[in-house]
């Protein structure tokens, strides 16, 4: 099924079966038209095949581009409004948006991995042949910047600045300029000098990063490549595609960094996005005092 065509059955299914005022129809729709959207231009997938890490990253998109609590909210009654539709008429065997949560006060904060985590994880990838290489220079760019996925495989050649130690990220509205640590100038120097010439499909490549076929990376490549190695380094937290990104504020947040600074590189449209690291550092805080005061277990 298209998303033309589920769109319409949700549409008839609104009118229909839950007789849905004019205002709840029209904005539920806008909502999963806006999905659909985006899932067209950011995945080769559909509203039916769509998984859970996708609709969370398109959450994360709405957030970034400054949405309000209240409009990421509603869109996210109306996702969960047209999967269990799709889940109970069996186009979908599972639904994917389980995991959203509405209410931005009960939200479930974002997993994070902690520094050993991190460096375990980009320890993985070797670089004997090409493809270790390109995905150590991957993983090293992604916790050294915290782009998100979708922004880490729309960057071209002309983006990255290694005398600079920078790269520019174009969003929609505005382009940003984000540095990075020598490690991860190294492994991007190494894959772009050594390992991408023989790579690329043609030479007018502009992609930074290519898959076997020498053409850009897709976001399912990608992840792929992270649940690889991932399961590689034996991590067993639920990992997520903006767990890196998530990471790399938490961890600069908790040794001191500006949070107006991490919302700059961060990309976050409005400061609220960025709060939310403020409030996983405090409550790690508290369950580690918790956990170590000797008269916190004393009731």
């Amino acid at each position: 099924m298209n998303n033309e065509e589920c769109v319409e059955l949700f549409e008839k299914y609104l009118t229909d079966e839950k007789h849905s005022s004019a205002n709840t129809l029209s904005s539920y729709m806008r909502d999963i038209r806006q999905l659909a959207t985006y899932i067209d231009e950011h995945t080769e997938l559909t509203l039916t095949t769509v998984t859970a890490d996708e609709l969370s990253e398109y959450i994360e998109w709405l957030r970034g581009k400054g949405k309000s609590v209240a409009t990421v909210s509603r869109s996210i009654a109306s996702i969960k409004c047209l999967y269990a539709y799709l889940c109970i008429h069996r186009y979908i065997d599972t639904n994917p948006s389980t995991k959203l949560v509405p209410d931005k006060g009960t939200q479930k904060l974002p997993q994070i991995l902690t520094s050993q985590e991190v460096d375990l994880l980009l320890d993985q990838p070797e670089c004997i042949d090409m493809k270790g290489y390109r995905d150590k220079a991957m993983l090293e760019l992604l916790y050294a910047t915290g782009i998100r996925v979708t922004e880490l495989i729309d960057l071209n050649i002309d983006d990255v600045n290694l005398s600079a130690g920078v790269i520019r990220c174009r969003g929609k509205d505005k382009e940003r300029f984000i540095p990075m640590y020598p490690k991860a100038v190294k492994a991007l120097a190494d894959y772009i000098t050594i390992v991408r010439p023989q790579m690329i499909a043609m030479p007018d490549e502009q992609s930074l990063f290519v898959n076997v076929s020498g053409e850009r990376m897709s976001r399912q490549g990608f992840w792929k490549i992270i649940k690889h190695y991932q399961k590689k380094a034996k991590i067993t937290k639920d990992i997520t595609p903006h767990t890196l990104r998530h990471s790399f504020a938490a961890h600069l947040l908790e040794n001191g960094a500006d949070i107006h600074a991490i919302q700059e590189m961060l990309g976050h449209a409005d400061i609220s996005s960025t709060q939310v690291y403020s409030q996983l550092i405090k409550k790690q805080l508290k369950d580690v005092y918790n956990k170590a005061h000797p008269r916190a277990h004393n009731g």
